[in-house]
């Protein structure tokens, strides 16, 4: 379960309009006080934080958290949920530039249906969907944008992420042979799992590679936090 969380916690995975990715000269991640910059326009949303020349809304924060919590059993703080919307904020900006493709309702509806399988049985999801406060629609816009994402993060790392036969067998006698063994489970030959393991270390090398630029990004970005309660 805890897979599907793009976050970038990549994804981790999520909300927030398509946005140009800005760059500032200097990274703060600044609380500001509830009202700052008020204007005379009332908005229906409130702001939980300015980013570059947009802003991201207490609705994304408060949603992302319930799909946490839905996969989870409990979301993350509230600083920690706008660190990872900023993340995908980049992301999102990025893929827009290269006019990245949506993933198709075909896709969509496969990974709802996956999705909903890792629960012990449909009318526990129902539950904590309830208990979360999602309903499907939500459920299915947050993992079309898990989609959209990671499928970006993807196309531009993969490329990159190459993977020589010796780190496949180091990979095999170093970490999966050792932990099934320690699980009482046979040990299948190389060549019989090689593939998979391939496939492994290459996102691997594609998270590690988004987590780096994903951080670098961040330390161009101003970001103003406003405190709970806030708004415009």
């Amino acid at each position: 379960m805890r897979r599907m969380i793009f976050v970038f916690a990549l994804a981790g995975c999520f909300l927030g309009p398509a946005a140009k990715c800005g760059r500032a000269q200097s990274h703060e991640y600044s609380e500001l006080p509830p009202g700052a910059g008020r204007g005379e326009k009332q908005l229906v949303d409130g702001v939980a934080a300015r980013i570059e020349d947009d802003i991201l809304t207490e609705s994304e924060v408060r949603e992302l958290g319930a799909f946490q919590q839905l996969v989870e059993g409990q979301a993350k703080p509230r600083l920690e949920l706008i660190r990872e919307l900023a993340g995908q904020w980049i992301i999102r900006g990025e893929a827009a530039t290269a006019k990245f493709s949506q993933p198709a309702a075909e896709s969509v509806d496969a990974a709802y249906e996956q999705f909903v399988k890792q629960f012990p049985s449909p009318e526990e999801y129902q539950r904590r969907c309830a208990a979360a406060g999602l309903t499907e629609a939500g459920v299915r816009r947050m993992l079309r944008e898990q989609l959209y994402l990671s499928s970006f993060i993807d196309y531009r790392f993969r490329p990159a992420a190459q993977v020589d036969d010796k780190q496949i067998e180091t990979y095999y006698h170093e970490e999966l042979a050792p932990q099934l063994k320690a699980r009482g489970e046979p040990v299948p030959a190389l060549d019989e799992v090689e593939d998979t393991i391939r496939e492994v270390l290459v996102r691997r090398a594609i998270n590690d590679r988004a987590t780096k630029w994903l951080d670098e990004a961040r330390a161009h970005l101003k970001i103003d936090i406003v405190s709970q309660g806030g708004g415009e």
